[in-house]
């Protein structure tokens, strides 16, 4: 599978230029990121993820957030975000059910 490697760092430093380049693999066909080597980041990682998955969704493609750092997870659940990350979200097309 074609993925997007982190680096060791996504912060609001770093941001921009990394959401361009994973918009770019992603346009290119990337399906998901493998984050092992991020070790430092702030919520601005959280943002770059979730506007990959949503740039992978309008390609009507499945997206694969793997190896979340244990912080990061946790900041994601207290923003309330953890469950657009997970694995077991799916793009939901308009007008479907949504289930319970």
């Amino acid at each position: 599978m074609n993925r997007i490697t982190t680096s060791t760092t996504l912060t609001h430093a770093s941001a921009k230029a990394v959401l361009a380049a994973g918009l770019a693999s992603i346009e290119a066909g990337a399906r998901g990121v493998d984050c092992t080597a991020l070790a430092e980041f702030d919520s601005s990682a959280l943002a770059v993820l979730l506007a990959w998955r949503r740039a992978a969704d309008a390609r009507g493609a499945d997206f694969e957030i793997a190896n979340l750092p244990p912080g990061l997870a946790s900041l994601a659940e207290v923003y309330g975000v953890d469950v657009l990350l997970s694995a077991q979200h799916r793009h939901t097309p308009e007008g479907a059910a949504t289930p319970l």
